[in-house]
């Protein structure tokens, strides 16, 4: 059993924001595989579902983005889902919006979501897919910028990278090989604007 946990926080306010990519690309699978998440348990809403014929749950935590560990390690414990069968889907300030990078494994890389899912699960050996926001303004504050909106022209460059992010996804729990999806979604991109 594979759990897919899109990072963002909840509430209507926070709806189409940077920081609410991973909540949006869960949206699209969920759309795909007729998915509502009717099931609140853990601090988190999630649903059930069959992809490349294997189980998983896709996860929105509750909490906001800074506590989002409590969430998966709950869920972790409770449907017994080993770290290397979680995927975490989150935003990335250092990708231009448009691109995605996968990874197995790794540090934080400064994201507070997680950071808190690491220190919850005790380990950084999970699946993780950062999906690109572009870089903070000079001058702006960060959380101005990740709780802020997309531009037009961004947010077809964001459709592309959601659609890119579920499509790693099926791949990772079809059971391609992670450096064959990372050789697909990492490099094969399209490139930043000068």
């Amino acid at each position: 059993m594979y759990m897919i946990a899109g990072l963002g926080n909840p509430g209507k306010k926070y709806d189409n924001t940077r920081h609410n990519c991973g909540f949006e690309t869960l949206d699209l699978l969920m759309k795909e595989y007729n998915v509502t998440l009717t099931e609140d348990r853990c601090k988190a809403f999630y649903g059930k579902c069959s992809i490349e014929g294997i189980k998983c749950i896709l996860v929105k935590p509750q909490t906001y983005m800074n506590l989002s560990g409590d969430a998966l390690r709950g869920l972790a414990d409770y449907y017994k889902i080993e770290p290397q069968n979680i995927i975490v889907i989150c935003d990335d300030i250092s990708l231009a919006p448009g691109l995605i990078r996968v990874r197995p494994k790794g540090s934080a890389g400064g994201h507070n979501g997680l950071k808190d899912i690491i220190a919850k699960l005790g380990t950084e050996e999970f699946i993780r897919i950062r999906v690109g926001v572009g870089e903070k303004p000079q001058g702006w504050d960060l959380a101005d910028h990740v709780l802020g909106h997309f531009s037009a022209e961004e947010e077809k460059l964001m459709e592309e990278s959601r659609k890119n992010a579920a499509n790693a996804i099926k791949m990772i729990v079809g059971g391609e090989s992670i450096d064959k999806v990372m050789s697909r979604f990492n490099t094969k991109q399209h490139t930043q604007p000068a």
